[in-house]
């Protein structure tokens, strides 16, 4: 267990209903600990911290200003919507509050760097809320992508993100509200699909983007449904479909000369609750151990993947271990913001081809 010195002192912004999953994360991480919450409203917060148990000890505000203002807390989370990130990410920075910000995390890759920036200027530690690579199951993954012997070369990765929560959801949440969260499905999970593929490639950048046809928006001119196709010039290809209207779908494949990787819930596993997330390979170097060598298919090999804590548990940990370096006088890590940099400019890049009427759209890096 961590000591009370290195034990990281939370305030959470806003009360979304991700916020429920990482109070009970911050309560299970052993080097972290809630001390406060804020929302628009006392009433609103009020509510959330009944609803939720929290403890008495956990000071209730009705503001997000009053949690910066906290003189308790050293790092916040933030469940708002996107387009108030870049307003309240900066701030908290500037009150030098380390910052673990929801995804996406923001409405384009210029907001976003003034976050990078303020983080940087204060010398605090950012970290975007993307869980799953936090999970011990995505590194087993990345070991069998990199077996040259059983996959090859990694060529093709398509991902599949969706669900449909009915007309309430497509009327009334925030992720389908210009004015709160313009990305729409685009930015609430193909930014699950875009990371994946970065992730796969070892975040090598795709030179251009082409969007798919055949966008879905409602009215106010949110995403509701697209997909888009990332191209490199030594030929490797992506493609994703990511949508608010279909049927649930966490689905990861990776094709590679000698071998399949696949994954059927990448964001969250079916399992968490058992202990254990799966993933399925097959390669050809399994044809004929079985015998019969009239098979087409090798078959796949299920993975079962122990983990001693959920993968959000993990993430809080992991944040509050690079917190933790910092107060004890080390530097902020900035590979997360980076990743998170590339996967923001890749969904600018699909909505910039959107926008332009399905053309292909050169990934700019700087």
């Amino acid at each position: 267990m961590a000591t009370d010195q290195t034990t990281v002192r939370f305030g959470i912004i806003g009360c979304a209903e991700i916020a429920i999953k990482l109070c009970k994360a911050i309560s299970r991480a052993p080097n972290a600990t809630l001390v406060a919450i804020g929302s628009r409203s006392m009433e609103k917060a009020v509510k959330f911290a009944g609803d939720n148990g929290l403890p008495e000890k956990v000071r209730v505000y009705g503001s997000y200003e009053e949690v910066l203002e906290d003189g308790e807390v050293d790092a916040v989370y933030m469940p708002l919507p996107t387009a108030l990130h870049v307003k309240w990410a900066v701030m908290a920075a500037e009150k030098r509050k380390h910052v673990l910000l929801e995804k996406p995390v923001a409405m384009n890759v210029s907001e976003f760097d003034h976050i990078l920036e303020a983080c940087e200027a204060n010398g605090v530690q950012f970290m975007d809320g993307t869980m799953w690579m936090h999970n011990p199951r995505t590194q087993k993954m990345k070991e069998v992508l990199s077996d040259a012997h059983r996959f090859g070369q990694l060529q093709l990765i398509h991902s599949c993100v969706a669900y449909n929560k009915g007309p309430e959801f497509l009327t009334h949440d925030i992720r389908v509200k210009p004015e709160l969260d313009g990305l729409g499905a685009l930015g609430d999970i193909g930014w699950y699909c875009i990371w994946a593929i970065l992730w796969a490639f070892d975040y090598d950048l795709p030179t251009s983007v082409l969007a798919l046809p055949g966008t879905v928006k409602n009215d106010g001119g949110v995403i509701l449904s697209c997909g888009a196709s990332l191209h490199w010039p030594d030929g490797k290809l992506a493609t994703f479909h990511c949508s608010f209207l279909s049927f649930i779908s966490f689905d990861v494949t990776a094709l590679g000369t000698k071998g399949i990787l696949r994954l059927h819930d990448f964001i969250v596993p079916f399992d968490e609750n058992y202990g254990y997330g799966s993933f399925w390979e097959a390669s050809q170097v399994d044809f004929g151990k079985s015998g019969d060598d009239k098979r087409w298919y090798p078959g796949a090999n299920e993975h079962r993947v122990e983990s001693v804590e959920l993968q959000e548990v993990l993430m809080v940990g992991e944040f509050s271990r690079l917190v933790g370096a910092v107060k004890r006088g080390g530097k902020p890590e900035k590979s997360w913001g980076t990743l998170s940099r590339k996967t923001q400019l890749v969904m600018d890049a699909v909505k910039d081809s959107i926008e332009r009427g399905y053309k292909t759209v050169e990934v700019i890096t700087g």
